[in-house]
């Protein structure tokens, strides 16, 4: 399997992109192509990592412009068409590899996989799906930041691809959906979570999804109460940091609490594995990535701030979606997504 990886996206790219990358073909047995500047990118083997020659597995595809922070995320890639991000989009679309990794501007990599590798037909809005910690072993955040505005059809679809890829991803067979509200009634929430539980109400009646109602935030992750859990993209984020900073905080408390004199570091000799464990579950970078939902190929959005551990994870975790049938799962079941109402006039806009 070959995966292409945006060398130049990202806060510590390309060392950390390339050296993720090589820790990738020695762990996997994947072959790599490499997207950036090639002068750069074979500097960096070479000064930084000691190598001589190209290694075996890894290959170079030439791009001569990077994407910035600084870049209008809507008009990056065509304004940048040299960019390692659209040529490494363009080679996806062309087949060179199954899928593709990029640590770089999260609003960039979304229009350009949207308007260049395109949609799944049907799918409305791509989402951004991570996998969050919580009591059951972890759940499928969807959606975590792509769309600050959402309608009841866009969460519907978000509901199934997050159920598909819960299966894929968790290997849970019926994944629990709960849609991210005040509360757990019926009648909480602002107007579009009400239409929102109207649709996904309906959609586990037909035996579609296996949805269990409203779920508040600290079932979510304390209880571990759902699989799934739905969301806009602005409250998406918002659950996501909160998760993220409480972990940080709580790990930063633990190590601090035994360090405080004798006993403690004691005592944290006798539970090293299972601290282990904890920072481990917390850890981002064994995750990888978040995977692009509704786009037409495997496209996995690394951290910016991604090492060489999380850029490997992310390449791993595009051969699995790759391998996965999760698209394929997605295009035979859109007809089920998909509202008649308002569906003619999307349609002429996203086409304007």
């Amino acid at each position: 399997m070959k995966i292409i990886v945006d060398a130049m996206g990202g806060d510590n790219a390309p060392l950390c992109n390339v050296k993720g990358a090589l820790d990738a073909v020695a762990s996997y047995g994947v072959q790599v192509i490499l997207v950036g500047d090639g002068e750069v990118i074979l500097r960096c083997l070479r000064d930084d990592l000691g190598m001589g020659d190209l290694p075996q597995g890894l290959e170079i595809a030439h791009a001569s412009q990077v994407v910035t922070m600084e870049d209008n995320p809507a008009l990056a890639f065509k304004e940048k068409k040299d960019s390692s991000l659209t040529v490494g989009l363009n080679l996806l679309n062309e087949g060179a590899g199954e899928a593709f990794v990029s640590a770089g501007s999260t609003g960039a990599l979304l229009s350009a996989a949207t308007l260049l590798t395109k949609r799944v037909r049907g799918i409305r809005r791509a989402a951004l799906a991570p996998v969050v910690p919580t009591g059951n072993g972890g759940a499928v955040l969807i959606d975590c930041g792509a769309n600050a505005e959402c309608t009841p059809e866009y969460l519907l679809q978000f509901a199934y691809m997050g159920s598909f890829y819960a299966q894929h991803a968790l290997g849970r067979p019926e994944p629990k959906v709960g849609l991210l509200n005040i509360g757990v009634e019926e009648s909480k929430g602002a107007e579009l979570q009400k239409a929102t539980y109207a649709l996904l109400r309906q959609a586990g009646e037909e035996g579609r999804i296996n949805f269990v109602g409203n779920v508040e935030a600290r079932e979510a992750v304390e209880g571990g109460a759902v699989d799934v859990i739905v969301a806009d993209g602005f409250s998406g984020n918002i659950f996501l940091k909160a998760v993220e900073g409480t972990g940080l905080f709580l790990a930063r408390q633990v190590k601090g609490l035994f360090k405080k004199n004798l006993l403690t570091k004691l005592a944290a000799l006798l539970v090293k594995g299972g601290l282990a464990d904890f920072k481990k579950l917390l850890d981002s970078e064994e995750v990888g990535g978040t995977a692009l939902m509704g786009i037409s190929k495997p496209v996995i959005k690394a951290h910016g701030s991604s090492s060489p551990k999380a850029i490997q994870n992310a390449i791993r975790q595009g051969m699995e979606l790759a391998r996965s049938g999760l698209i394929d799962e997605i295009a035979a079941n859109v007809g089920y997504m998909r509202l008649d109402s308002g569906t003619k006039s999307e349609e002429t806009v996203e086409k304007s």
